[in-house]
């Protein structure tokens, strides 16, 4: 087969287009957030520098374009890119020494932004309503680079880094809350106190359905269940495995336990009794017929959770290992939304990114909703990102009208043009 007649040598490679866009697609997002008026309400609501709206927009924008440090934010200024975000940019240097400046106090600033940009998406038609809210709750590692990090250490799973609590929507898989803590924090640790805010969250947001909270055995704990029901949520909780459920185990009857499909080539039975007043639901498995399998393996493997859901063990025990829908959130915050690590050397500053990186993860799952986009072809940011966020583009004016130019033949031009007109219809907050 002859070789391409292309030749690429002679192409001559110029930097001199101010007109040119890297990230077109920043349009559709920075049109969201104008709609629901992100930038007026950070000025209203944090207090740290001039005009804190426009640097955390640049955080955030900058995030959303794929970004994953502070440096990255010079990518807001290749071109005529910064003109259709939708607000303000500032350099690097500016945006990393605001980030560095901010206290506690600040982040719980910034955690009202985030609560107010969830009420007005929902409120504009992506929320729950009345309908039952299953939340999920977990924890996860963000790693950091270098010694010198303000509250980094070694956590369980041997990885240095910081350790940030996270509810997560079950069903769109948003990000409802999120909280920073320090490396070594046990996974539980101060989660009574985090689910008790995300039920006021949601509660304020529009929810008024049943909540349904779903977590691991890291959380489970008197304090975790009382949170729950002091506001009329339901739970179910993984429980470790300690000598008291062991006991209840132990004492179920044979004749009780109830076959379901779960495992391939090995069985799977649900049985349920009572532990301290609640429903203890156990789930046994047992691989068979191979003679490979350690002695450990070859018994009974027990799987048990707390719950005072309604419903036959059957159910319930389906509907809590749907938990682990949780990970392709997470994944999406770290992998597609700037979590993969954190990039500053001061705690705050790195609590202010975890709810930069939340917000970019809520307005990528928001331009899905709002849009009305096939949730089926963009199910992660990823491919979100891909598709609508990175394309290239070109910015011209003529008879005192902006056009923007992108390229002929894009696949997903349609679907770019539905979603950009619905984002458009959405009105403007007061």
């Amino acid at each position: 087969m002859p070789a391409s007649s292309h030749v690429l040598d002679p192409i001559r490679v110029t930097f001199d287009d101010d007109r040119a866009i890297a990230d077109a697609g920043l349009l559709l997002t920075g049109t969201l957030a104008k709609r629901f008026g992100l930038e007026a309400t950070i000025d209203a609501k944090v207090t740290r520098g001039y005009r804190p709206g426009r640097k955390f927009l640049t955080v955030v924008s900058t995030l959303l374009a794929g970004g994953d440090c502070i440096d990255d934010v010079n990518l807001l200024h290749a071109g005529a890119t910064s003109t259709i975000a939708g607000h303000d940019t500032v350099a690097a240097s500016t945006a990393g020494t605001w980030l560095r400046s901010l206290t506690f106090g600040h982040v719980r600033q910034f955690d009202a932004v985030t609560e107010t940009a969830l009420a007005r998406a929902w409120q504009a038609g992506a929320g729950p309503g009345s309908r039952p809210l299953v939340i999920d709750v977990d924890s996860t590692i963000c790693e950091v680079h270098g010694d010198a990090k303000q509250g980094a250490a070694y956590g369980y799973t041997r990885q240095l880094g910081l350790h940030p609590l996270l509810a997560t929507r079950a069903d769109t898989g948003e990000i409802l809350h999120a909280r920073m803590r320090k490396g070594s924090a046990g996974s539980g640790r101060g989660a009574q106190r985090f689910v008790r805010e995300t039920i006021s969250r949601v509660r304020r947001a529009g929810a008024t359905g049943q909540l349904i909270f779903r977590a691991d055995s890291g959380f489970w704990s008197r304090k975790v269940i009382t949170a729950c029901t002091d506001h009329g949520a339901q739970f179910s909780i993984t429980v470790a495995r300690q000598p008291v459920i062991t006991n209840a185990i132990e004492q179920i009857p044979e004749d009780a336990w109830v076959d379901i499909a779960y495992t391939a080539g090995g069985t799977a039975q649900v049985a349920e009794t009572v532990w301290d007043g609640w429903r203890l639901i156990v789930r046994r498995t047992r691989i068979e017929d191979d003679p490979d399998l350690p002695v450990l393996f070859a018994g009974w493997r027990h799987h048990a959770f707390v719950t005072n859901r309604p419903g036959d063990a059957v159910t319930v025990d389906r509907d809590h290992r749907a938990h682990a829908v949780v990970e392709l959130a997470i994944r999406d915050l770290k992998h597609g939304a700037g979590l993969n690590h954190c990039p500053s050397g001061k705690f705050n500053a790195n609590a202010a990114w975890l709810l930069a990186a939340t917000l970019a993860h809520n307005l990528i799952r928001w331009t899905q909703l709002l849009g009305k986009l096939e949730t089926t072809r963009l199910a992660n940011a990823k491919t979100f990102r891909r598709r609508l966020l990175t394309i290239p583009g070109r910015l011209t004016r003529s008879a005192r009208r902006w056009t923007l130019h992108l390229p002929t033949r894009w696949p997903w031009q349609h679907v770019f043009k539905d979603t950009l007109a619905r984002l458009r219809a959405l009105p403007a907050p007061m």
